[in-house]
């Protein structure tokens, strides 16, 4: 996991107290609305397809779909990204690619995902086009140019290359660490 892994295991580390009242500090309602969240991520000047990407977090962090994350959420989701098991982050990362809801992953879903990602992170190394054609060439063996969330776990675990593709695009850990930062400054002001 390489130095970010020892500040998150820090970060996670701390009291859960010390957890609740920076989320506290943050969101003093005890909840976190879509629009505190692009706040606090520094949105300003990204991409509609980072926006989207910052959208379909927080409907998969919003787990009971009421429009507001709150500290049992946010916990929850944390955790489930940083130390959950390869299938409960994967069916994460697969309710994340499913933007419309439909339960398969297009091409295009794929792609504007993987483009949002590289905005957010301002990390160009594979062009998303590229990245979304391996994944299709290797996992969609039907070559129905849409992924199930059977054919998305089984060919993501099939394929370590793969794996390790996806595990790289979706760490968080950046996300946490302005979120972190964020409260810090906000504790200090």
């Amino acid at each position: 996991m390489g130095a970010h892994g020892s500040n998150l295991d820090d970060i996670l580390e701390e009291d859960m107290h010390h957890w609740y009242t920076k989320f506290m500090k943050e969101s003093p309602s005890g909840l976190i609305t879509l629009f505190e969240l692009k706040t606090m991520l520094e949105m300003n000047g990204m991409t509609d397809e980072a926006g989207s990407y910052v959208d379909q977090v927080f409907v998969t962090f919003d787990m009971d779909g009421d429009g507001y994350i709150d500290f049992v959420e946010y916990i929850a989701g944390i955790s489930l990204l940083l130390k959950g098991e390869i299938n409960q982050k994967l069916k994460w990362y697969f309710k994340l690619f499913d933007q419309d809801g439909n339960g398969k992953i297009d091409k295009d879903e794929l792609e504007t995902i993987f483009k949002a990602i590289q905005d957010i992170t301002r990390s160009y190394d594979i062009p998303p086009e590229d990245i979304v054609h391996l994944i299709y060439e290797k996992i969609d063996v039907n070559g129905e140019g849409e992924l199930t969330l059977e054919e998305f776990i089984s060919g993501a675990r099939e394929h370590p290359d793969i794996m390790d593709m996806l595990t790289k695009m979706m760490d968080l850990t950046h996300v946490l660490e302005i979120i972190v930062k964020g409260q810090r400054r906000k504790a200090l002001n």
